[in-house]
């Protein structure tokens, strides 16, 4: 199979998360998308992480309920220790030497994944698929990096075009703060449980 790996805080997970799972599944023919919350990511300090690990987990599932090919992957979430992304799709071509693995990031990413650890270890096991809106700077800046990046470690690495939708997951958090209205960027059950669950309001 050729699946796709997003992972995150999700916190909270929202519409232009689900957009880029269903952008990445439809232009490059994948078969599954996993997505795949953090535990213990090495570049957020968990006071930064607003919610619990359950919580965010359960919003995931919550979110892709009803899309056939999503499906949530709880393995960072379920580490103690910090999760490394070298580590997490070494253990994956493991485990599922059978398939494909394509991981999914956004443009921050690729400029800044020689920063992360063992990046020389990332690029063997996937082809990473970097997500860019439709705007001609941006792509142009990103198609060097690319070129950079492929010369450099031989990577596989492919432009993911996707819709645009001004949403994040701190500006959610902000307007709930705020008590605004997030109806039109999180799915329907989500927003339920953050209001049931009284997630992100102030203290």
């Amino acid at each position: 199979m050729k699946i796709g790996i997003m992972g995150g805080t999700f916190d909270p997970i929202h519409n232009g998360h689900l957009m880029l799972g269903e952008a990445a599944y439809q232009l490059f023919h994948l078969d599954e998308i996993w997505f795949m919350p953090n535990g213990n990511p090495p570049h957020k300090h968990r006071s930064s992480i607003e919610s619990d690990v359950a919580d965010r987990v359960e919003m995931v599932r919550l979110a892709i309920q009803g899309h056939k090919s999503f499906r949530l992957q709880p393995y960072e979430a379920q580490k103690k220790e910090v999760s490394y992304s070298y580590e997490t799709l070494e253990h994956f071509n493991e485990a599922y030497e059978d398939d494909a693995f394509y991981f999914i990031i956004g443009a921050d990413s690729l400029f800044a994944i020689e920063g992360w650890v063992h990046p020389e270890r990332i690029f063997p096991t996937c082809t990473i698929l970097a997500a860019y809106r439709d705007d001609i700077d941006t792509k142009e800046e990103m198609s060097r990096q690319i070129d950079y990046l492929r010369g450099k470690y031989h990577a596989k690495i492919e432009l993911l075009a996707t819709p645009l939708m001004h949403v994040s997951s701190s500006e959610l958090r902000t307007r709930l703060k705020q008590g605004g209205d997030i109806s039109q960027m999180v799915p329907e059950k989500v927003r339920g449980y953050i209001k049931n669950h009284h997630l992100y309001k102030e203290v």
